[in-house]
């Protein structure tokens, strides 16, 4: 770019996206005279999902400001809880975010998932269309045009993923509401009329039964629910002012 220069800085949450010379305060940085802030702050590779306030010279602006010689840029990283307007807070989540997208759903968060890599294009459209909020780590798919709305999962540990997600985006909780394996609603279950799918012990231990009314797969307090009620009293003691009634 050869076109007037203007000096940038990001936000300290931000910096890990741009290259290591533009991590220490405000850089320059020389535009194409044509090209919006958005286009910019993105060539610098800082997907817009994370960004909050650009401020231009100290005020505010929107993405699509085609910056002026000499400016001064502060890009802001995004605010939370981060509102998302317009559509019921639901998720998706790409291949790589299977373990997160059972936890919320274990939560009781609507959180749709690909196990298979259907590619960039697909999940961005199906964002889209289904008007959810793309959860990845991948870069290059939350900077696509055509994403609803998106954010990028910061770490590789799921339980940092998931305070990562209900610190951000503050979803209502409703655990135990919800299948882990389709993302369907649960109902209460009667034990006789699913006694013949159930195994000898499994009838003779357990009373008390949900089932699916997608998958009709069944749910009971087996031998993971200690671990699985850790990470639900986890979630509710940290973010419970955000918790319903199921």
């Amino acid at each position: 770019m050869n076109g007037p220069e203007i000096h940038i800085s990001f936000d300290a949450e931000l910096k890990l996206f741009a290259a290591p010379e533009r991590r220490r305060g405000r850089t320059s940085v020389s535009t194409d005279g044509a090209s919006s802030l958005g286009h910019v702050v993105e060539s610098l590779g800082v997907p817009l999902t994370e960004v909050g306030r650009l401020l231009v010279d100290g005020r505010e602006t929107q993405a699509n400001h085609v910056p002026r010689l000499g400016e001064v840029i502060e890009v802001c990283a995004v605010t939370r809880p981060q509102p998302v307007p317009g559509a019921p807070l639901r998720f998706l989540l790409d291949v790589h975010l299977g373990t997160l997208a059972r936890r919320l759903r274990l939560l009781g968060i609507d959180a749709a998932y690909e196990s298979d890599d259907i590619g960039d294009p697909a999940l961005a459209a199906r964002s889209a269309a289904q008007r959810r909020v793309m959860l990845s780590r991948d870069r290059g798919l939350l900077r696509r045009r055509e994403i609803w709305a998106g954010a990028y999962i910061y770490s590789d540990r799921p339980d940092e993923q998931l305070r990562d997600v209900l610190g951000r985006f503050a979803p209502k909780l409703a655990p135990w509401t919800r299948c882990t394996a389709c993302n369907g609603q649960l109902r209460d279950a009667d034990k006789e009329a699913v006694r013949e799918r159930l195994e000898h012990g499994t009838r003779r231990s357990y009373d008390d039964f949900a089932q699916c009314t997608a998958c009709e797969r069944l749910y009971w307090r087996g031998a993971h629910h200690a671990r699985l009620e850790a990470i639900v009293e986890g979630a509710l003691s940290e973010f419970g002012g955000a918790a319903v009634q199921a």
